[in-house]
This record gives structure tokens, C-alpha cells and sequence, in this order.
């Protein structure tokens, strides 16, 4: 692959445009977030605005996101690959025919060497998995804002302690507690999900209590990320 890297990393710096940033008093730099975990995708946004950059807009679909590049023309989009309406890899394909100087980045919770492949093929310029920790997240994407090709993830060897441990966790959850889970991670407050599992508020607090001892959280936003790291969230749409 490692041609194929070069080749990308040659058309990464051709995108890069001096003062793109707003670091310098330059323009700041127009990003769009495509993720359809919208607490995730606040997490992204709250840690690229300690990155300085302030032009951001999120959505959760690809179709939304095809309407949102012509709106906005970002120069930078971060890509879910599992997104509910498109493969993340076709979006990124269909925004670069289009759009050739936008630099895409696939931010995903798949560890998959061939999507890393595919997308550097098909001319994104990174591939970060969610499980990276912050800093290296915020790295990567600086990296990208400078022009380079990214590949950031956490390696992952057989039978991870943490990994068992995680699938131990998840599976004390009940079924309706997994739903509780799910919705917050579309980022339902208290009474949405209350409204659609037809349920009282009182109930839904206490399912999201039993969700973050089970978890070993302290916070939704920790049970969502929690979930979204170990793959839960997706295998349940999945269903």
C-alpha cells in the first residue's frame, strides 16, 4: 500500500492551502461532521474546537450530508463508515467527485484493513478509529489539516483483557436497557425516550442509573462512547 500512500499524501498537500486555518487570521477552515451517534459527533465537535477550528456543522445521514457539502462546501469532512442510509466509503467517493479538494477522513468504530485501503484508494486522506485516545484524535486531524495522510488506530491482539471485560459489562445490560442505550446514543434526552418506549420519565432515569453502575461510567456521554468503543450500539441497529 505503501505507493498508494504516497500518492494520496502528494494530492493531500496539493489540497493544502496556506492560511486555510483560522490560526494566523486566516479564513477558519469549514468542517462537516457526518455521524449518526449524535452524542459522538459532539465529542468530535467539542475537540475540534479546542483544535481552533469554529466553522463546524454535524448530520447524521449521508444523504444529509450530500445536501450539507453543496450547502457549505466544507474542506474538511469527517466520515462515519456505518452510517444508516449509505456506505461512509461511497459518500466519501460521492463528495470527492464533486468536490476534489475536500479532504475526507473515515473516523470509524470498524478496525478494517481493508476499508483503510479502500478509503486511502478512493482519496481520503486519514482513517481514525474511535477507540484512539483524545490527544491522538486531535493529532491526527491537525495532521490532516497540514496536509498529511493519517492512519490512527489502537492495535488490537487476540483476547484483549479489556475486550472481555467490556463484552462481560455489556452483557449484564437487559434488553430494554439496551434500548435505553441506543436512543442515547442518537442522542435522546430523558423524555424522547420516555415518549418512544411509552414508558414514564422516572423509569427511564432509573434504566440510565443501571445503565452507567453496569457499565462502570459515571456519565451518558461516558456509557455512549463506552458502547460506541467496544462496537454495541452498532450491532444493535444492526439487528
Amino acid at each position: 500500500m505503501d505507493h498508494v500512500l504516497h500518492r494520496t499524501a502528494c494530492r493531500a498537500q496539493r489540497r493544502s492551502k496556506p492560511g486555510s486555518s483560522n490560526q494566523g487570521g486566516g479564513s477558519p477552515i469549514r468542517v462537516l461532521i457526518v455521524d449518526d451517534h449524535r452524542l459522538f459527533a459532539e465529542v468530535i465537535r467539542s475537540s475540534l474546537k479546542d483544535l481552533g477550528l469554529s466553522d463546524l456543522h454535524a448530520v447524521g445521514t449521508g444523504m444529509e450530508a450530500l445536501a450539507a457539502v453543496a450547502d457549505t462546501r466544507p474542506e474538511l469532512v469527517l466520515v462515519d463508515l456505518g452510517l444508516p442510509d449509505m456506505d461512509g466509503l461511497e459518500l466519501g467517493e460521492r463528495i470527492l467527485a464533486d468536490f476534489p479538494e475536500a479532504k475526507i477522513v473515515a473516523v470509524t468504530a470498524l478496525h478494517d484493513t481493508g476499508a483503510v485501503g479502500e478509503a486511502i484508494r478512493l482519496g481520503f486522506v486519514g482513517y481514525v478509529t474511535k477507540d484512539v485516545p483524545l490527544a491522538q484524535f486531535i493529532q491526527a486531524i491537525k495532521s490532516v489539516i497540514e496536509g498529511q495522510v493519517v492512519v490512527a488506530h489502537q492495535p488490537l491482539p487476540k483476547a484483549r483483557p479489556a475486550d472481555l471485560g467490556a463484552e462481560f459489562l455489556l452483557r449484564q445490560l437487559t434488553p430494554r436497557e439496551e434500548d435505553v442505550l441506543m436512543l442515547l446514543g442518537d442522542g435522546a434526552s430523558g423524555h424522547d425516550i420516555a415518549r418512544r418506549l411509552s414508558v414514564s420519565h422516572h423509569t427511564v432515569r432509573t434504566h440510565v442509573q443501571n445503565i452507567l453502575t453496569k457499565l462502570q461510567v459515571h456519565t451518558r456521554l461516558e456509557a455512549v462512547a463506552f458502547a460506541i468503543r467496544h462496537g454495541a450500539l452498532r450491532r444493535r441497529q444492526d439487528v
